[in-house]
This record gives C-alpha cells, sequence and structure tokens, in this order.
C-alpha cells in the first residue's frame, strides 16, 4: 500500500490540474517526475488512467472513477497528518483557495501580505475563477464567492467589504462625443463593454433608484471573459471605446484621476459582499484553520 500512495498523489493533482506542467507548477514538482509516477501506476494496476494529448490530459473512465474515490481518501490521509501540525509552534503547509477575480483584486491584496508575514510557514496558492465551483472536487481547502454562488452545506464567514457596488463610467473623451445617458434604458443607445461568463452567460446591468428597478440588457463594440478579460475592458473604456459597468473598487483609480468618469450614480444598487466559505463536514487542515481566525479578527477590528 505505502508504494502506491505516493503514485496515487501524483495522479489526482495531474487529473485534477489538467495536465502533469499545471499539476507540477502548483505542487512544486517536476512534470516528468509526475509523468513517470502515473506511468508506473498504471503499470501496477494495468489500466490506463489518463487520456494523453498535446494539449491536454483527462481521465479515462476508469480513471475517472479511481479519482472519484481515491480523492476523498487522500484528503483523509492529509487531514490526519495535519492533526501533526497542532503539535506545532506554527501551522505549516499550503492552503489552497479558489477565488473569483473580484476577491483577487479587491479582497485578498488587503489581508494577504500581513497572513504570510504572521505565518511565515503557510504557502497560499490561489486560483482564480468564476462561476459555481465544488471546493473539494476541486482539491481546494476554501473559497470566496458572494451569497447567491455559495455551494450548500459549508460554513461562510465575511470577508472583505461588507458592501459593495458597481460603477458605470466612461472617458471623457467619450462623453463628449456621445452624451451622458440620465437613465438606464438611455444605455441601450451606447457603446457597453460586456462581460461574458465561462457558461455563456452574459447578465444584465442592473440599476435601482427610489424603489424603481432597472435591468438593461446592453449591447456594444467589445465582450471579454469575466476575470481574464476584464482588464482589457477596463483599457478599452479608458481609451474611449464605450461604457463599462463593474465593481467600484476596481475603478476607482481611474475615477479618482479623473480618466474615467462616473454615470448613472444616482442607480449603483450596493450589495453584500463576499464570504469565505469551507466545509464543516471535515476536520479543518491547520493552514485553514489559521486564515479562518486571521479573517475573523480582522473582522472584529474597528474599521475593518
Amino acid at each position: 500500500m505505502a508504494e502506491y500512495l505516493g503514485d496515487l498523489a501524483a495522479f489526482v493533482s495531474v487529473a485534477r490540474a489538467g495536465g502533469f506542467r499545471e499539476a507540477g507548477r502548483s505542487g512544486g514538482v517536476s512534470a516528468s517526475s509526475l509523468s513517470e509516477a502515473v506511468r508506473r501506476l498504471e503499470a501496477r494496476l494495468g489500466v490506463r488512467l489518463l487520456h494523453r494529448t498535446t494539449r491536454s490530459v483527462a481521465p479515462t473512465e476508469a480513471g475517472a472513477r479511481l479519482l472519484e474515490r481515491v480523492g476523498p481518501a487522500l484528503g483523509e490521509v492529509d487531514a490526519a497528518l495535519d492533526v501533526v501540525n497542532g503539535f506545532r509552534d506554527r501551522p505549516a503547509g499550503t492552503l489552497r483557495l479558489n477565488v473569483p477575480a473580484s476577491a483577487a483584486r479587491l479582497v485578498l491584496p488587503a489581508i494577504v501580505p500581513a497572513f504570510l508575514a504572521a505565518y511565515p510557514d503557510i504557502r497560499l496558492d490561489v486560483v482564480v475563477e468564476e462561476g459555481f465551483v465544488d471546493i473539494l472536487a476541486e482539491g481546494c481547502d476554501a473559497g470566496i464567492r458572494y451569497g447567491e454562488r455559495l455551494e450548500m452545506d459549508m460554513i461562510a464567514i465575511p470577508i472583505g467589504p461588507r458592501w459593495q457596488r458597481f460603477a458605470t463610467a466612461a472617458s471623457p473623451t467619450y462623453l463628449a462625443a456621445r452624451g451622458r445617458p440620465e437613465h438606464p434604458r438611455d444605455l441601450m443607445q451606447h457603446a457597453c463593454l460586456r462581460g461574458r461568463f465561462a457558461s455563456g452567460a452574459m447578465p444584465d446591468w442592473e440599476f435601482e433608484r427610489d424603489g424603481e428597478i432597472a435591468s438593461v440588457d446592453v449591447h456594444g463594440p467589445l465582450v471579454v471573459r469575466v476575470s481574464a478579460g476584464v482588464d482589457l475592458a477596463v483599457d478599452a473604456a479608458l481609451a474611449g471605446c464605450g461604457i463599462i459597468y463593474l465593481f467600484e473598487g476596481w475603478l476607482q483609480p481611474h475615477l479618482d484621476s479623473g480618466a474615467l468618469v462616473p454615470v448613472l450614480e444616482e442607480w449603483a444598487m450596493p450589495f453584500p459582499g463576499p464570504f469565505l466559505y469551507y466545509s464543516g463536514r471535515r476536520h479543518l487542515p491547520a493552514p485553514l484553520r489559521a486564515f479562518v481566525d486571521f479573517v475573523k479578527e480582522r473582522g472584529a477590528q474597528p474599521g475593518a
């Protein structure tokens, strides 16, 4: 059994990462050593576990069944070994977080430097992606999402600003040429820079004023993938290509400098801030427990 554990762990990391290089970067090992471990495991079992192409790696049917059973089991082994962490002076290990781009840009920068300084033996591995994610199946310890995107049966604690809102803005050049929208429906006559989720969904722009709610299916010259393409949309707005609708905190430096001008400010709709969430059905690894306590402590401080 012992000789299988390392190879099984290598297989799980490659299958979850979708490639040998990706798994190697995440785990701090070489892709070649992972490849050799998987080949060794396949030879022992007498069955192919991974489909390999020049562009991707995916589990075979047998590999998917093995991953389904052995992934949680290896997680329990890690949890059992992590109990020893409780006897250390300082917690150590890797903490893997799954977060949206907005949290990576607007929430974590105020937390991560102080956390890493307080816990120098913890390695933080941040995966940035949008949408619904099974954090345990993805090999993550915890995630950050907004209330409507939290997984069921999870413990959730507030993290970051408790209220946020979207800002609608454009460059002075654009507004001089096209005029200012006075009502959300006026956006239908403007060039708007939109975002699309990985699922293909393009959410409407939502506004509220004095009890009146407006949801607008805008159009424009540019659509970007939410997360990876947001900075391109911001650059396009700065260049005068159209109106952007994005987290106010993301746009704040450009609003402060005057490079972007807010529009429809009185229609901005506040919404609750994000949550750190994690499973309450298993032992908390020491790095996650340290992070949870750190976040809770910051939240209890005045002005946090």
